[in-house]
């Protein structure tokens, strides 16, 4: 027997870089829990968004009903979509066995990519940094992203200044300009986006001398929402037991 499916939920985007990173972090989450072949034990791992494109979530678990389901929603910070979106997905799917983990972000781990992503674009100690994140109307999304902002701040044990690139104040231009303005020499944008898409590409036209890649798929990334759902899996269990 397999242990539940991975449903792992993204927002979904039009860019077909950022789709196929989606892709490719699931391909690399169900080779670390082990292929799916027979009588291998490993669960099945499949994708689902709540924006934009589909398969939506309850598509998803109503195409695997009735065997249990653990839903990872890849979300650095949990605002709408991870409260409400996810929530009713479920709900409509009207799959009786289903888990949903915390939001991956924010975390530690996610913390540590960035600064070796900032790193591979050029950055310097001694450089100012932009924390860019997308922003939200949900107040418990920026308690997140404020958290993470101050784990990349300890990873470089340097000030990180936050903002936002489509919701929420400041933008991300004025943070770059006010940086700027009080003589910083260098200013680098960490990007707080799990994939490539429109918002990463605005950041390029933010006035930086650099642009860190989104976290993208990673070791660390992989192993994050692999305890994400090894945890509610044995919740499941227990439950089912």
């Amino acid at each position: 027997m397999s242990g539940p499916a991975l449903v792992l939920v993204a927002h979904g985007t039009r860019s077909s870089r950022g789709v196929e990173m989606i892709a490719a972090l699931a391909e690399a989450v169900g080779h670390e829990l082990g292929v799916p072949e027979a009588g291998s034990g490993a669960p099945v791992v499949r994708t689902a968004f709540v924006d934009v494109l589909g398969p939506s979530p309850a598509e998803v678990l109503r195409d695997l009903n009735p065997g249990p389901a653990v839903v990872v929603p890849a979300f650095l910070a949990s605002g709408y979509h991870v409260y409400q979106d996810v929530p009713r997905e479920v709900a409509e799917s009207r799959h009786a066995a289903v888990a949903v983990t915390p939001a991956m972000g924010p975390d530690p781990a996610l913390a540590r990519i960035m600064r070796m992503r900032l790193r591979a674009a050029g950055w310097r100690p001694g450089d100012a940094v932009v924390f860019a994140a997308a922003g939200s109307s949900d107040a418990r999304a920026r308690h997140d992203v404020r958290r993470a902002t101050i784990m990349l701040s300890e990873q470089l044990a340097a000030p990180v200044h936050l903002a936002y690139i489509a919701t929420g104040a400041p933008r991300v231009p004025e943070v770059v300009a006010s940086l700027r303005k009080s003589g910083e020499r260098r200013v680098f944008i960490a990007s707080y986006l799990l994939a490539h898409g429109l918002f990463h590409q605005r950041l390029h036209e933010c006035g930086a001398d650099g642009v860190a890649e989104p976290i993208g798929v990673h070791p660390a990334v992989v192993r994050l929402l692999v305890d994400r759902y090894r945890s509610a899996a044995r919740d499941l269990s227990r439950t089912a037991a």
